[in-house]
């Protein structure tokens, strides 16, 4: 790929936003789930409103986790996102609760039984991407997109920022020069505050938060920085605009940077491959490019529902590779079983530690002591360096 000058802008949107309150309420399901049976099965959707939210879909797990107990889970969600709102508040929005068993039919075709071995939980194709744009090896505009808004949730959370409230977005455009990012074109920033205060007063509230994240150099000028261009933004949540689980997938990956499957992560269990499988192609592809063997790199897999075996492995390093991509593509699947089971059982996915990835995307974060974003770490660097 020719190196050029170019403008690339991404978007974030915080853990107050409506689609992401809904991805936090079914993540917060499937940790409910898997906390009390490892092997559970979870595909939960969340819609929420005006003080209202809805939980539907499918499990299989223990009995005794009842739907009672589930809109308690989604109440603490809400609350520890912050909602004491007069249009949605923890305490007083209605929750009903929708998830039933599991189809038969699918869970025959998933199960491991006999000499068959667990089956992927659906069709599909995921990717994974890596690059050198930042040291945690993401897309840079994404990576700072998400940033802004973590620092404006952690001033909220700590009290540093009273008058802000919990849906945000932000949106980084970024100017590349030889194909590298060296500073900002635009930033825009749009928060929830408190009726108290102005336009200009939210932007001076924003703007460490901004300055802060980029490096040194990049802030872009004065009229390119952008805070809640409507002039007001009082109302919001989901009571301002309805949510959906799964509505927010690019911001959940790489930001427009690289090719996505079309499948949602948050809500599905481990055994579902739209989520494990893009967790295990990120994997593959933050090692390859830490390991020094290509600048950046696009990992495709795809499955077939109840086939162990991937049908395909892609990659495309852009001509960045210091080796042949065939042989990388042999020793990549030497390394890490792709099937559901290889997958889960190496990156350690059977666990509660999802809620956690519902906010802020699902990549370029440190690994943690738990095993959550176990998929971030780079424990095949070694193995790869050996085997070119």
């Amino acid at each position: 790929m020719v190196k050029r000058d170019f403008v690339f802008a991404s978007e974030s949107v915080s853990e107050g936003h409506p689609d992401k309150v809904c991805d936090r309420i079914s993540d917060a399901v499937v940790d409910t789930f898997l906390g009390a049976e490892p092997h559970a099965r979870v595909a939960c959707e969340t819609l929420a409103t005006t003080n209202r939210v809805v939980m539907a879909g499918e499990v299989r797990g223990p009995d005794a986790i009842t739907h009672e107990q589930l809109v308690e889970v989604a109440r603490h969600a809400i609350k520890d996102i912050g909602y004491e709102q007069q249009g949605f508040h923890w305490k007083h929005a209605a929750i009903d609760c929708y998830l039933h068993k599991q189809s038969a039919d699918i869970a025959q075709g998933v199960d491991a039984s006999g000499n068959k071995d667990e089956g992927a939980g659906d069709q599909g194709i995921m990717f994974g991407y890596a690059c050198r744009e930042t040291p945690e090896l993401m897309p840079a505009p994404i990576y700072y997109a998400h940033a802004i808004l973590r620092s404006l949730a952690e001033a909220r959370h700590s009290g540093a920022a009273p008058l802000l409230g919990p849906d945000a977005k932000s949106q980084v455009s970024l100017y590349y020069a030889g194909g590298k990012p060296v500073r900002a074109t635009s930033i825009v920033v749009s928060t929830q505050h408190d009726g108290s205060i102005d336009q200009d007063e939210v932007r001076e509230i924003v703007r460490p938060h901004v300055v802060n994240v980029l490096p040194e150099g990049w802030m872009c000028d004065e009229e390119h920085f952008y805070v809640n261009p409507t002039g007001r933004f009082v109302i919001g949540g989901p009571d301002g605009d309805c949510g959906l689980t799964g509505r927010k997938i690019i911001v959940d990956t790489y930001g427009g940077a690289a090719p996505h499957g079309g499948g949602a992560f948050s809500g599905k269990d481990p055994s579902k491959v739209d989520r494990s499988a893009a967790y295990a192609a990120r994997y593959l592809a933050k090692n390859v490019v830490a390991a020094g063997l290509a600048e950046r790199c696009t990992l495709q897999v795809s499955y077939a529902i109840g086939v162990a075996k991937p049908l395909s492995l892609y990659i495309d390093t852009g001509n960045t590779a210091q080796v042949d991509e065939d042989k990388l593509a042999r020793v990549l699947q030497e390394l890490l079983d792709l099937s559901p089971r290889g997958i889960r059982t190496h990156l350690g996915l059977n666990k509660p530690i999802y809620a956690r990835t519902s906010a802020y995307g699902h990549f370029g974060r440190p690994p943690e002591a738990d095993g959550g974003f176990s998929w971030e770490r780079l424990d095949l660097v070694d193995a790869l360096r050996r085997a070119f």
